[in-house]
């Protein structure tokens, strides 16, 4: 029996909406680590008063990209900077349809002159590889899914472990005997400890000072185990999963946007390529918004705040889109903070409304109407406190101008997008993103 792909999804369901529409789905957290090790507040805590330890090892995939045409396919159908880009470095990856809407992002990490490593959400994976091969490219491919998706279970190839938060450099000097050697922001350095050999990345989240530290998972339990016991003198937390979806709304990035892909016709040969039971025909939507038109979902990556990412000097599928779109009226990336008291209304709860987590498209309103969209909104340190990552209308997009961000489940097909279903509303103060003043502006510094 044939495997069904995306389309097969999309003609059964009738349009790529009534796939994807799932009105109160489950949000997304990592999968394997644990859901809280000491709280999700004490967890969000550790990376910003002291040093916490996050096990990235079993949700991301991994695409290894290698052969004499890798730069090429990658250059060719992604919008960075190919010729400024070092070995050891990474970027974050921005790969565009023609019409210039975001195919989703990631991380790639230039390992060698013609061999790379692509990880994070796999829809920009699949974008390449399904390209290189139609392309006819020189380039082979190796790939290894979450932990969740792996056939037969099984081990990740990579171990990832973040070590964050302003006592990070003092413990990874415990660990190592000393400094790492000075290395910029996204770019990496071999280390060795006990004569394991793998790599620190210098990353941060949430504005944070860390590294990422990547090698083989053989190497994994060691190095962890290392961490724990240099770290407890020094209050080492580990993060668990409700705790790690957390840091983006403090930190700006806007986690899986809607891949542009799903009615253009000429990628109709892609999306039967694509497996339905895949990221792209199984990350659901839903909330408040709604819309019958999947195009309405699109982001471009000038609205994720990726403009600086955007290389100009080479040709790339989507340049003259992006050209085009680069001084034309967009939304603007904002955190919205929403009211305490609305929150405890709304949400429930008490006093105390627990965790909060969704990916749901939430309207955010003024007077003049609808004016934006929520991204992601979750709940931040101290009690009460509510974010969301939001694509706003420009003209509402100064700091301090207040909004109302309406709290429900559109039923999706078959209801009127605009119908007044009753929905609570939650007022919400516009502020900058990133949320985080040391992410906002010194996040890339050295």
């Amino acid at each position: 029996m044939a495997i069904p792909s995306l389309q097969d999804g999309i003609d059964k369901a009738g349009s790529p909406i009534g796939l994807l529409w799932q009105p109160n789905a489950e949000p997304w957290t990592p999968e394997v680590v644990e859901r809280e090790y000491v709280g999700w507040r004490q967890e969000q805590a550790a990376w910003h008063e002291g040093v916490a330890l996050l096990n990235l090892s079993h949700h991301m995939y991994d695409l290894w990209i290698e052969g004499p045409d890798a730069t090429r396919v990658l250059a060719e159908y992604g919008a960075n900077n190919f010729e400024k880009f070092a070995i050891g470095q990474a970027k974050q990856y921005v790969p565009v349809t023609r019409d210039g809407k975001i195919v989703t992002d990631g991380i790639l990490l230039r390992r060698a002159e013609n061999k790379y490593l692509l990880s994070g959400v796999p829809a920009a994976q699949h974008w390449v590889q399904y390209h290189a091969e139609k392309g006819g490219y020189d380039v082979g491919f190796e790939t290894d899914t979450s932990s969740a998706f792996r056939p037969g279970g099984g081990d990740p190839r990579l171990f990832r472990y973040q070590i964050q938060g302003p006592l990070a450099l003092e413990l990874i000097e415990k660990v190592f005997g000393g400094p790492l050697p000075e290395t910029k922001f996204f770019h990496s350095t071999p280390v060795t400890l006990d004569g394991r050999n793998f790599e620190a990345l210098r990353h941060g989240m949430a504005g944070q000072a860390g590294y990422e530290f990547i090698g083989p998972w053989e190497h994994a339990a060691y190095v962890h185990e290392a961490f724990l016991k240099a770290g407890e003198p020094l209050g080492l937390v580990q993060v668990g999963a409700l705790a790690y979806t957390t840091p983006s709304v403090e930190s700006g990035w806007i986690p899986s946007p809607v891949p542009g892909i799903y009615a253009d016709p000429e990628l109709a040969e892609y999306r039967a390529w694509l497996p339905l039971f895949g990221i792209e025909g199984k990350r659901p939507l839903n909330g408040s918004y709604f819309s019958e038109d999947i195009a309405d979902y699109y982001v471009s990556p000038y609205e994720l705040g990726y403009g600086k990412l955007i290389h100009f000097g080479h040709d790339f599928h989507g340049r003259d889109a992006l050209l085009k779109a680069k001084d034309e009226p967009r939304r603007t990336k904002v955190t919205l903070v929403f009211d305490a008291d609305d929150v405890r209304r709304v949400v429930g709860g008490g006093e105390d409304p627990g965790f909060v987590l969704t990916y749901a498209r939430h309207r955010v309103e003024t007077s003049a109407g609808l004016v934006g969209a929520t991204m992601q909104t979750a709940s931040i340190d101290p009690v009460g406190t509510v974010l969301a990552q939001t694509l706003i209308d420009s003209a509402h997009a100064e700091s301090g101008t207040e909004v109302t961000v309406v709290w429900g489940e559109h039923p999706g097909p078959g209801t009127d997008p605009e119908a007044d279903l009753g929905f609570p509303r939650i007022r919400a103060t516009v502020q900058a993103s990133p949320f985080d003043r040391h992410a906002r502006t010194e996040y890339r510094r050295g």
